[in-house]
């Protein structure tokens, strides 16, 4: 089995910390939605919404950058341990 290179897993580990951080983000935004539905005024709640959804982006993106990472070093990982290769 061929393991990642220690710049790749440098990067593998920048971008877990990346999904981390932004997960915890978007929940705290979450949980303030969440728990002022029914105190904040319609523009107020409409602001935290928009934190909210501002934060959910960047969480997806930093999923997504993940995701193609894994993407793109599965496929030689594979490679290298097919027992027909």
């Amino acid at each position: 089995m061929k393991l990642l290179s220690t710049r790749a897993r440098a990067q593998l580990w920048k971008l877990q910390e990346a999904v981390r951080t932004t997960s915890r983000e978007r929940e705290r935004w979450l949980r303030m939605l969440y728990s002022s539905r029914s105190v904040l005024a319609a523009s107020a709640h409409r602001d935290l919404w928009m934190e909210f959804s501002c934060a959910d982006q960047e969480y997806q993106y930093a999923v997504a950058r993940l995701a193609e990472f894994v993407q793109g070093h599965a496929a030689p990982l594979q490679e290298s341990c097919d027992p027909a290769v």
